[in-house]
């Protein structure tokens, strides 16, 4: 049984990666800087800012699951956000080299390509949005999200340590669903993330795919749903809302996803399995 340490459990997403690597028979140390509601394996209260602590937490650890960040742009101060995200990578990647750790799985984020929180209208440049798009962002959140990928580059290149840095799109949990009627015929309100989302459920078994795959190198992988969270066609949603953006790159006639998911689904044989018209039958 291999044993995987996973940072960030209390957040959105952790619960839900920390009960499928449980459920497929790992050896799961959950860390965080607060404990969870609900504890489902042994946990551990870690600073991931002190390079120290995050020694102590990885030792003996086969592989890492770093999910633990201040989420999202503005909600602390610039400074504060910029700092903790990226030193707490850089200690999570520092003390994993420094073990023999040679597997890590990092939180990136759609917001890396500067639309998300963009104050000045940004657009994409094309769509759908594969990971060679300019990453442009105005805030320090998707700054640290840079950052944090650059240094992942830079530990493969240091000692082959595998990272693969997923950019989640807008991570949606089972309950979450009941809030989709309200806003799927109105385009304007998730324009800013292209109107993606992904279940937690099924990154949860990205980031399982990400660790059981070898000879990845230090990546970087869209993680979304093949659908997008709205009942208009995709092409209508460009019109209605980017309609400068001409770069179109494959076919958005149904309701395809603008945040493309193909190079996950070659190079981890990963599949989104869960879809909000599903699961709101599931409710209804």
């Amino acid at each position: 049984m291999k044993k995987v340490v996973i940072t960030g459990v209390s957040g959105l997403l952790g619960p839900y990666v920390e009960e499928h690597m449980i459920h497929m028979g790992y050896d799961v140390l959950s860390v965080d800087a607060n404990r969870p509601k609900v504890s489902r394996t042994s946990f551990l209260k870690v600073d991931l800012t002190n390079l120290g602590e995050c020694y102590g937490a990885l030792a003996g650890a086969d592989a890492v699951i770093h999910l633990a960040a201040i989420p999202v742009a503005y909600s602390h101060p610039n400074e504060v956000t910029f700092q903790n995200n990226v030193m707490s990578t850089y200690n999570i990647l520092e003390a994993a080299a420094g073990l023999g750790i040679k597997k890590v799985v990092l939180a990136s984020s759609e917001s890396s390509y500067g639309i998300v929180f963009s104050r000045q209208n940004l657009a994409p440049k094309y769509v759908p949005i594969d990971e060679e798009h300019p990453q442009l962002p105005e805030d320090s959140y998707g700054l640290s999200k840079i950052v944090a990928e650059k240094t992942a580059d830079m530990f493969y290149q240091r000692c082959g340590m595998q990272v693969v840095s997923l950019r989640i799109g807008n991570v949606i949990t089972p309950e979450m669903y009941q809030n989709f009627p309200a806003f799927i015929h109105d385009p304007k309100p998730r324009r800013t993330i292209l109107w993606s989302y992904v279940d937690a459920r099924d990154i949860a078994q990205a980031c399982r795919l990400a660790i059981e795959t070898d000879g990845l190198g230090s990546i970087t992988l869209n993680l979304a749903a093949d659908d997008t969270s709205m009942d208009i066609k995709s092409c209508d949603l460009m019109q209605a809302e980017f309609p400068e953006v001409t770069d179109i790159r494959s076919a958005i006639d149904g309701y395809q996803t603008l945040l493309s998911n193909e190079k996950a689904k070659k190079l981890l044989n990963w599949r989104p399995v869960h879809t909000w018209r599903e699961e709101l039958n599931k409710i209804k």
